[in-house]
């Protein structure tokens, strides 16, 4: 919440206050024709990027102007966690990777892509080595029901994204520490007999009750794009 009030002048100083949509986009234009810079900027809470349409001395330029506009607030810049960075090589935020990169099959077609980035799906490794590290004493239902909470919410943050590579890798990750568990369980049974006792089809976890949840069969959606034709909650003060 505090970061929303203090980090607001951000969004009036970028979005021009009381300046509406199509007021905006005819603004864009005719700087875009006399070869000046366009930015939009897009936060949540206190992580924020502006993305630049111009040169990286624009880039430069404007995160001098950002600093300028929260120093009325008594804030500044990280210097640490400020950067500038071209969108080939890429940026993270709210857990997603942007990048563009050429589009497969052809020779000079390029899109941004938006997938998970590597923080975050070795933040989500690491929850499942966690959780996988625990008690074997417990009945494999308690395991898998901890590790489907976990899964089924990971999944559906990152389903809106070029993530089916992603789900695909924490399925079998997901698998080899479950079944790695399950050795330790059972350190005198063979590998066939855990594969009949722990199994639905001879391969994938599951008890009579609990399945294991498979990431990788969630399905993707790419992320449309709306913009300014998102309606905003707020009152308009023009």
């Amino acid at each position: 919440m505090l970061a929303n009030v203090a980090l607001s002048v951000l969004d009036e100083h970028f979005a021009g206050p009381g300046i509406n949509p199509r007021e905006r986009a005819r603004r864009r234009r005719w700087r875009r024709r006399r070869g000046l810079a366009n930015c939009r900027l897009a936060r949540y809470a206190d992580d924020w990027v502006l993305a630049v349409s111009g040169t990286k001395a624009h880039a430069e330029a404007l995160r001098v102007e950002a600093s300028e506009v929260l120093s009325t607030m008594g804030l500044r810049l990280s210097p640490e966690k400020t950067l500038i960075t071209h969108i080939d090589e890429g940026v993270d935020f709210l857990g997603w990777r942007i990048q563009r990169h050429r589009k497969r099959g052809t020779s000079n077609t390029y899109y941004v892509y938006v997938y998970p980035a590597k923080k975050a799906l070795n933040a989500a490794m690491a929850k499942i080595k966690a959780i996988c590290w625990q008690n074997t004493n417990q009945p494999l239902d308690v395991l898998l029901i901890r590790l489907n909470r976990f899964l089924r919410g990971w999944t559906a943050h990152f389903r809106y994204g070029c993530s089916s590579a992603t789900f695909n890798y924490l399925r079998a990750y997901t698998w080899k520490r479950v079944f790695g568990w399950l050795r330790r369980k059972h350190r005198h049974s063979t590998w066939k007999q855990l594969r009949r006792r722990n199994t639905s089809d001879g391969w994938w976890p599951a008890t009579r009750d609990v399945k294991l949840f498979n990431p990788a069969g969630v399905s993707t959606m790419r992320y449309l794009y709306r913009g300014t034709r998102i309606p905003s909650p707020w009152p308009s003060t023009a």
